[in-house]
Formats: structure tokens, C-alpha cells, sequence
């Protein structure tokens, strides 16, 4: 855009150039032209040539007049910059009233001497403005910006629009354990429950460690644990602690986690009992700290193959659990290298010379006085790149003997005489089934994600409506958050938060109150849920990063530190590559209950016999439509969405097929078509979100909040359907005329909701003194 105040500066020659004349008016139709001609800065020899000629043509100008003009046109000579502003402020003396035409052309002829020297004839008319036309600008602009005052005005407060009530919002989104989370929110909030991350790494962990004391101390560790051990009996409340917790501290947050949920946890669901009744209690109170040792140094996400074994001993009735070699240690372990006494032990069972598979053992780490017990080795993980309030640590095992009753024994059992017995005779599903503790992290995870994801919104989006950049010559700067190109970078990425949203809280709905029969379901969601809002957030927080210039590098503005606390949340409780196959394989085994058997033979088989018709019913969206009805309609999202998904389950199943034909083993085959598998998982949760989202949108109280959150929801469908236009335009399921319709709403749907941005976040209902960032509050006073 051109600017008044720009100008490139060229080599030149010091040659004296005659002032501009007072004497000459009809000289000074040209000065709007010569003025830009140099402002701009960006005419060639040849094109100053060609804006010489034109006015020699057709500008009946005296010989000396030619003279005049040639010199203040010559390339070697540029005006000095004095000069330069001295034309402008004859073209300003010649305006007065700082009224401006339409173009540089009409400017120059409404000066003095308009009527003089032939400017009445059109062709110098024409000639001037075939000149303008030669320079490139916006001459209307530009012709304004040469009146205008260089100082820009104040910037007036930006107005947020009042069009719904925030704190209704919330109150929707929060209904479920509303109180909970606010009384929770109100104890984080208080002064003396704050930590100081920068603190020495020892002070910290301390600090850390209080905190999830203090929780423990009012209650809210043993939410998920019976009542009769001083839990609540209630899970889902113990998810939504979680998800509130991830407001704050991370590493409080992932202490807590590892204490109550997976330590914790691993006794309420994979005991019996006698387990309970000796640890729950004390766990839930933090007498008895513990941790969750699972993952290996060699094995991660492949729990089923860890090496550490658990070799029950007939004779004394004791398991002799062992760490074979150095990469069999367990890696990573949470609460281990400072402060866990007992550990769930995750190890191969053994008895007889005979293998049962993975399962769960409790074993003393320390003693009361924290002293490592013998046999035991515990190094420190040491810094890590977030969460250095959490002391992950690593375990290794020499030949050290537990009793066989610490063998976690709610699906499998040891005699004394070492005769294993299960009621579940398929070693996949019992193994599968003791990995429930997972399930309960995975949903956990996901909501602690989305939480995160809100925190930097309103970070982001809150300094993107006060921060102001650029703007119209002459007219205030505008906010940054009207600015289209991010617009599209933050709004559509607040409409997947608040899908999100509306996911996660019904995963955890059923995740709480589910039958046995919905489990592998429930399963499937939570590892891909977990997957899509893990990666989600740190998008979003690089997003809003940006969004805030050199603020957003500011570590007081805590992207830095919530990027660094949830980036291994792709990782833990399962990498998320890895999560995005199991949700492909739930879908391809029709969520049969042992996803851990590998041959999809059957499945296969199953799913081509069906593929044919099935596919032919699902195309119910023609490739032209364009009008907005059907591009707005909720079928129709659905109905994509849904159909995307079921063509990528048949292609991949078909592709299986084909391989396994040509005598592939199966392990082979579908790590041929891995990035198919994952695209497949990608899909379906596209519409999973989609439908829980539509479904939160038809809830919402109506008249108020219904309006808003529909048009969120238009957002989240029609970015997703954006994202994979090129898909959908390879399958034939969408022409160009489509897709351009539809990038063409995303625009729309992103300036309908600019205005609303700053209320969408405000209604997450996230504290002052939790958010902290002081990006977030510039310019609050002038939002109020």
C-alpha cells in the first residue's frame, strides 16, 4: 500500500535542480504525480521515460515548462527529501480544507491553474491519468493520504460485542460438576497454593509435592475411591479435578495424576479387597506415596513385550521380581526419584518356567525414612524439557522378593503351590482388560489438553482484540484480531477447542457411568480423543504464540512453559501415533474386545464382503452444490464427515486384503498401509467431534447462547471440511466450485465471530490469578 512517508532512496548526483516555480499554476495539476512518482520509489529508468513522454504528448507545456518537468523526472537526480516534502506541502497549501478527489488525477486538477495551459483539453486529461495508471497505486488512497494528517488519532477502545452472556456460557459448558470445579478453581486461586517453577529444580519439586499434599489433605485425591476409604465414588469428578487442575500448575497437575490416578487407580481397579483396604486410604491421603511403573527404557508403548520379570517361588511364596539388563529398567516413572515408597510394578509373570503375560505387582521402593530398600536402584530422569516440579525417576530390580499377596489380583490369581488361574482365558483381553488404568489416563489427558488449549486462547485471542497494528492513512490503527490472516489462524482454532470441549466432557460422561459392553468403544475414543487434543494444543499454543509478537516470547506470558509442561502429553499414556493405530484397529475389528490380536483376516474379509454396498448409500451430498442452505446444513457436515471415514475403513480394509492374499503376514500388511490406518482414526474422529459438538449446539439454553455456539460450530465443520478439500476433491465427492464455496464461509464465519472472540474465551471461566499472562489483561480497562 503505498504511504506518503516511504521513500526509497537512490544513488544520485548532486546537479542543482530549479525549485518548484510560484509562478507557473499550471505546473501544479503534475505535483500529486511527481510527488508519488518518487514517494513510491519504485519506477525504472524506462518507466519514468515513458511518464516523460506521455506528458510531453498530450500537456500543452511551454519549453521551459518541459525543461522543468524533464528534470524533476530525471533518474540520475531524485529530489532530496526536503525537496520532497516541500511539494507536499504546496499540494496541502493548495488544499486547504484537506478535501481530497477520488484519484491523484482529480487532486492535481482541483489546485490552481487547473484551467491553464491546455488542462481543459481531455487528451491532457487522459494523459495524466494514463500516468497515474502507470504508477500502480491506489490513487483514491493515495490522493487522501497527501491531505491527510501524518499523526494517526488515538485509537478508540475496541468495543466487544455484548451480543451473549459470558458467565451464562460458562455455566453451560461447566454444568457438569459446575461446583466441583469452582470451588477447585477458588482454592488454586488463593496465594498459598501458588508455586514458582523458576525456583532451584529441588525447591520446586517441594513445592510441587505440597500442593498435591494439600489437595490430598481436603479431599480431592480420593474423589474416584470408595467411600468407605474416604473416596466420593465418583470418577467423573475425579476427571473434571484433573481437567480443572491443568488450569494451573502442570506439574502439580501430573503429580496429582500420578498419584491418585495411576498409582491410586491401579489398586482401586486392578486389586482386590484386601489391597484396598490396606492402601487406598492411605493413598488418597498421601501418607503412602507411589508411583506407576509401567513404561521400560526399551519399551514404551509396547507394554505387552516389557522385560522385567516377576518369578513366583513356590517354596517361600514370594515373586522375585528382576530387571534382566540395563534397558529393562523401568524409564520415566513418575514420583520415583524423590518421593514414592511403593510401585506398581508392571512386570512378565513366570511360574513354573511358564510365561502368563504382563501383569501388575506392588513393591516397596523405600522405607518409611525414604531410604532405598535393597535391590532396589533408583536413579533420578534428571531436567527435562517441562514439568521439573514432577521427580520422574528410574527403577531397577535385583532379584527382590514380595509376597504373593502383592500380586494385583482382581483377573488373575496365584496359588500358593503356583497354579495361575484367570477368568479371562484369552491372554490379549487380559491383558488389555488390566490396562483399564490407561483408559482412565487417556481421558484425563485429553481434558487436561483442551484445558491448556483454552488457557493460551485467552491469552491469545484477549491481546489479538487490544493489540494494534497498521490501518487506513489518516484513521486510527485497527486491532490486530480484525486482521482476516489471523483471524483465520486463532477463530478456527477456538471452534475445534470448544468441539473439543463438548467431546471430551461426554467421553468422560460415559466414561463414568459406561457398561462393560461399551468399554472397547470407550476405549477407542479415549485413545484417539487423547491423540487429537494432545496435538490440537500445541498447534493452538504456537498459534496464540505468534499472535502475540514479542509479547508471546515473553515467558511471563507463559506459552513457553505451557508448550514445554504439555508437549509430552503427545507422548504419555500412549504416543500418539501409536493411539491413532488402536483407534484404526477398534475400528476395523467393529470394537471386538481383544484389539490386541493382530490378524485381520477375519476383519477383512468381513469388511470387503461389505464394502460395495455399503458405500453406495453413503453419498447423500452432490459435488456442485453451492448455495449457502446446504453448505450451512448440519446433514450435510455430518454426512461428509461420515462418509470420508466409512471410504477410508473400506480402502484400507481392501488394501489389507490384498496383501494378505499375496501371503503378507498380517504385522507386515498393515505396516505397509500405516499411513492409511492413521488417517482412517483421523477421520472418524473428525466426526466425532462434529457430532458432539452438533449435539452440544442443541442443548444450549435458546434464545442466547444456541445463536453463538451454532456459529462456532459452522466454523469447526467448515475448517474441517477445508483441511481435507483435497481429498475430497481426488474421491470425486466435491468439485472446485465446492471447495471454493467453502473456504469462502470459513472467511465469512471468522469475521462473524471476531467480534464475539474475547466473550468465547472470557467464557471458560478461567481466573485472574490462574491465567497469570499479562498479555492477556492490556488494555483490559479499555474492554470493560
Amino acid at each position: 500500500m503505498f504511504h506518503p512517508n516511504t521513500l526509497r532512496r537512490r544513488m544520485t548526483t548532486t546537479a542543482a535542480r530549479p525549485p518548484w516555480p510560484d509562478d507557473r499554476p499550471e505546473l501544479d495539476p503534475l505535483l500529486p504525480i511527481l510527488y508519488v512518482v518518487w514517494a513510491d520509489g519504485s519506477l525504472t529508468a524506462d518507466e519514468l521515460e515513458r511518464v516523460r513522454t506521455r506528458i510531453r504528448a498530450d500537456v500543452a507545456l511551454s519549453e521551459r515548462d518541459v525543461s522543468f518537468v524533464d528534470a524533476w523526472l530525471d533518474p540520475t537526480q531524485p529530489p532530496t527529501p526536503d525537496e520532497l516534502a516541500d511539494v507536499r506541502e504546496r499540494i496541502r497549501r493548495l488544499h486547504p480544507d484537506g478535501a481530497a478527489a477520488g484519484s491523484l488525477t482529480g487532486l492535481g486538477l482541483a489546485g490552481a491553474g487547473a484551467e491553464a495551459g491546455g488542462w481543459s483539453e481531455p487528451g491532457a486529461r487522459r494523459a495524466l491519468a494514463d500516468v497515474e495508471a502507470l504508477l500502480g497505486v491506489a490513487g483514491g488512497e493515495a490522493a487522501r493520504a497527501l491531505v491527510a494528517d501524518d499523526a494517526r488519532p488515538d485509537a478508540p477502545p475496541r468495543e466487544t460485542a455484548q451480543s451473549f452472556d459470558a458467565a451464562a456460557l460458562h455455566a453451560y459448558l461447566d454444568a457438569d460438576h459446575g461446583a466441583l470445579r469452582r470451588r477447585l478453581l477458588t482454592r488454586m486461586a488463593h496465594p498459598d497454593f501458588r508455586t514458582d517453577p523458576d525456583a532451584p529444580r529441588a525447591d520446586y519439586r517441594a513445592q510441587v509435592l505440597e500442593r498435591v499434599r494439600t489437595l490430598a489433605q481436603e479431599g480431592w485425591g480420593a474423589l474416584a475411591f470408595p467411600a468407605e476409604y474416604g473416596g466420593a465414588d465418583d470418577r467423573a469428578g475425579a476427571v473434571a479435578a484433573f481437567e480443572t487442575l491443568a488450569f494451573g500448575d502442570l506439574s502439580v497437575l501430573v503429580k496429582y495424576g500420578v498419584q491418585f490416578g495411576l498409582f491410586g487407580g491401579s489398586i482401586l481397579n486392578l486389586g482386590t479387597r484386601r489391597h484396598h483396604e490396606t492402601f487406598l486410604r492411605v493413598t488418597g491421603t498421601l501418607d503412602l506415596p507411589g508411583c506407576y511403573a509401567m513404561s521400560e527404557s526399551r519399551h514404551g508403548s509396547n507394554v505387552r513385550d516389557v522385560e522385567t520379570t516377576a518369578t513366583y517361588d513356590a517354596a517361600t511364596q514370594e515373586f522375585i521380581v528382576h530387571t534382566p539388563h540395563p534397558l529393562a529398567r523401568k524409564d520415566w516413572i513418575g514420583n520415583a526419584a524423590l518421593h514414592g515408597r511403593l510401585a506398581t510394578v508392571f512386570a512378565q509373570l513366570i511360574s513354573g518356567g511358564r510365561r502368563y503375560g504382563v501383569h501388575a505387582f506392588l513393591v516397596w521402593i523405600r522405607d518409611e525414612a525414604g531410604r532405598t530398600l535393597p535391590g532396589v536402584t533408583i536413579e533420578d530422569c534428571g531436567a527435562k524439557v517441562g514439568l521439573n516440579g514432577v521427580d520422574n525417576g528410574r527403577i531397577s530390580f535385583d532379584h527382590v522378593r514380595i509376597s504373593r499377596d502383592n500380586l494385583l489380583d482382581r483377573f488373575a490369581t496365584m496359588s500358593p503351590s503356583g497354579e495361575y488361574a484367570s477368568p479371562i482365558a484369552s491372554e490379549g483381553r487380559r491383558f488389555f482388560t488390566m490396562l483399564g488404568t490407561l483408559v482412565a489416563g487417556r481421558v484425563s489427558v485429553a481434558a487436561a489438553a483442551v484445558s491448556a488449549s483454552k488457557s493460551a486462547l485467552a491469552i491469545g485471542i484477549r491481546y489479538a482484540a487490544y493489540r494494534r497494528q497498521f490501518g487506513p492513512d489518516g484513521h486510527a490503527e485497527r486491532p490486530i484480531l480484525d486482521y482476516l490472516a489471523l483471524q483465520r489462524t486463532l477463530l478456527p482454532r477456538l471452534a475445534t477447542t470448544y468441539g473439543l470441549h463438548f467431546a471430551v466432557r461426554d467421553l468422560q460422561r460415559r466414561f463414568a457411568t459406561g457398561g462393560e459392553d461399551e468399554q472397547p468403544e470407550i476405549e477407542v475414543l479415549a485413545a484417539g480423543l487423547k491423540a487429537v487434543a494432545s496435538t490440537h494444543n500445541l498447534e493452538t499454543l504456537q498459534a496464540c504464540r505468534e499472535a502475540c509478537g514479542g509479547q508471546g516470547y515473553l515467558a511471563e506470558n507463559r506459552f513457553g512453559r505451557l508448550r514445554d509442561d504439555t508437549d509430552v502429553f503427545t507422548t504419555f499414556e500412549g504416543a500418539n501415533l501409536v493411539l491413532l493405530q488402536l483407534v484404526a484397529k477398534g475400528l476395523l475389528s467393529q470394537y471386538r474386545r481383544d484389539m490386541g490380536d493382530l490378524n485381520v483376516w477375519g476383519i477383512v474379509r468381513h469388511l470387503a464382503e461389505r464394502a460395495g454396498t455399503r458405500m453406495a448409500s453413503l453419498n447423500p451430498v452432490t459435488a456442485r452444490r453451492t448455495d449457502e442452505d446446504h453448505l450451512l446444513d448440519p446433514d450435510f457436515h455430518q454426512a461428509v464427515l461420515d462418509w470420508r471415514a466409512e471410504r477410508l475403513l473400506s480402502t484400507v480394509a481392501a488394501r489389507l486384503k490384498a496383501r494378505i492374499d499375496d501371503g503378507t503376514d498380517s504385522f507386515d500388511a498393515l505396516n505397509e498401509v500405516q499411513d492409511h490406518v492413521v488417517e482412517l482414526a483421523l477421520a472418524h474422529m473428525d466426526r466425532v467431534i462434529l457430532a458432539r459438538f452438533h449435539e452440544g449446539v442443541l442443548r444450549a439454553p435458546a434464545p442466547g447462547l444456541s445463536e453463538v455456539l451454532k456459529t462456532l460450530y459452522e466454523l469447526y465443520a467448515l475448517s474441517t471440511l477445508e483441511r481435507h478439500r483435497g481429498w475430497f476433491l481426488e474421491s470425486g465427492l466435491m468439485e472446485a466450485g465446492k471447495t471454493q464455496a467453502i473456504r469462502a464461509l470459513v472467511n465469512a464465519r471468522c469475521r462473524d465471530l471476531a467480534e464475539h472472540a474475547v466473550l468465547l474465551v472470557d467464557a471458560f471461566g478461567i481466573p485472574d490469578a490462574l491465567l497469570e499472562a499479562p498479555a492477556a489483561f492490556m488494555g483490559r480497562d479499555a474492554r470493560a
